[in-house]
């Protein structure tokens, strides 16, 4: 048994950071909470936000579930005044959850400057605050864990993908929840995924929600295979959708969920992150960034991020692992990666040996450990606009 070291919350979640999260609730409140953050770059003080400035229902939910989240503990929220945003929601929510909050409002506060000021006074009190606070025993069966992957090619579904999934099965046997996505590269794998489904109505769900994506992308008019992909390798969408399916593993697939749902107990779980409804938000997840909030949102205290071509992202809130499938990519862009799975194609590792090393790596996070992102002080985080509808019965069978 693995032991980490936890920040137990009111709920009874426990979070491997403790973080202070300055959350801006429209794009004009950015900079603001950007400038209030600055002198905590590396010690545990992140900017988050949403830049709309009509409402949105996913994106307050999504809010809301980000500053109660595990990792987080307490919440500074800045407003520029006149969004429509509900603040006062959102404040009585982290509230209720047993977080310090305190809400700034620009235009009653002065302007740029003094929200500044009175904004670092509060973060710097709530930094010593939590600094002082003692952690409790925490078991990898308490873990959620996200996957995405990015920047694919052709050397993903062979190597760094199935590694991730072979941690995905060991973290999962320990008890632990374990979420991959997305559902857009995900078509052409639906009957698969169906057929491990624990109930044949989830397998059902799992198959239209795969199939709800195709619909999307056809009505854009383009798929999820990016012009790197093609660069890297890849033919086909069903051949990036083998390589993506490649993360859940072999565990039996217990639910579905969507941005904000957070895990009911262990398991694994596929995240449907396109939008219900008509196509009226343009394409599903502007970059990989929007991916990893969404995992966050649902809980995720961290997350596993496979590339071939390279990418550098890091996220605010959850530490993000980086796992290289490629091994060259790995020689050039060693300092941003966690984990060498391209020692599988070059025959110097296994795919169970890369897996066990995955794990141990997601374990050694709640024992003190930093992955590299953190070391370099990425925090990078995007919230657009979607729509959902709530989670039907069969999605989550007891």
């Amino acid at each position: 048994m693995s032991t980490m070291r936890g920040y137990l919350r009111s709920d009874g979640r426990k979070g491997i950071r403790n973080t202070v999260a300055v959350a801006y609730l429209v794009e004009c409140a950015h900079h603001v909470a950007v400038e209030i953050a600055l002198p905590w770059r590396e010690e545990g003080v992140h900017a988050i936000g949403f830049p709309g400035c009509y409402p949105n229902p996913y994106a307050e939910r999504m809010m809301e579930q980000l500053c109660t989240h595990p990792n987080v503990g307490a919440v500074l929220l800045v407003s520029l005044g006149c969004e429509s945003f509900n603040k006062y929601a959102l404040e009585r929510a982290v509230r209720a959850s047993g977080r310090p909050v305190k809400t700034i409002i620009i235009q009653g506060t002065g302007g740029t400057r003094a929200s500044i000021r009175e904004g670092r006074a509060w973060v710097e009190e709530q930094r010593k605050l939590l600094d002082a606070e003692e952690t409790v025993p925490m078991a990898v069966s308490e873990l959620v864990v996200g996957t995405v992957c990015g920047g694919s090619d052709g050397t993903s579904g062979i190597t760094g993908n199935p590694a991730a999934g072979r941690a995905f099965d060991q973290l999962i046997a320990e008890g632990a929840a374990c979420i991959f996505e997305e559902t857009g590269e995900l078509i052409g794998c639906e009957h698969i995924m169906a057929a491990r489904a624990i109930t044949s109505e989830l397998g059902i769900e799992l198959e239209k929600s795969v199939a709800k994506a195709a619909r999307y992308y056809a009505t854009l008019g383009y798929g999820s295979f990016a012009a790197g992909n093609a660069e890297g390798g890849l033919s086909t969408i069903e051949e990036k959708s083998m390589g993506a399916y490649a993360k859940s593993g072999a565990s039996p697939i217990s639910g579905l969920i969507k941005p904000g749902d957070v895990p009911p107990h262990g398991g694994l779980y596929l995240l449907d992150v396109v939008p219900d409804g008509e196509v009226r938000f343009g394409f599903p997840n502007i970059n990989d960034n929007a991916e990893i909030a969404e995992l966050i949102a649902c809980g995720a205290h961290c997350v596993l991020f496979v590339t071939g071509r390279g990418s550098v992202v890091g996220s605010a809130i959850s530490p993000v692992v980086k796992i290289c499938a490629n091994p060259e990519t790995y020689r050039r862009m060693s300092e941003d990666m966690d984990v060498d799975a391209g020692r599988i194609l070059e025959g110097r590792a296994g795919l169970d040996e890369v897996g066990t090393e995955i794990r141990d790596l997601v374990v050694s996070l709640g024992q003190g450990g930093r992955t590299k992102s953190e070391e370099l002080g990425h925090q990078e985080f995007i919230l657009t606009y979607k729509s959902f509808e709530p989670l039907g019965p069969a999605c989550l069978p007891a």
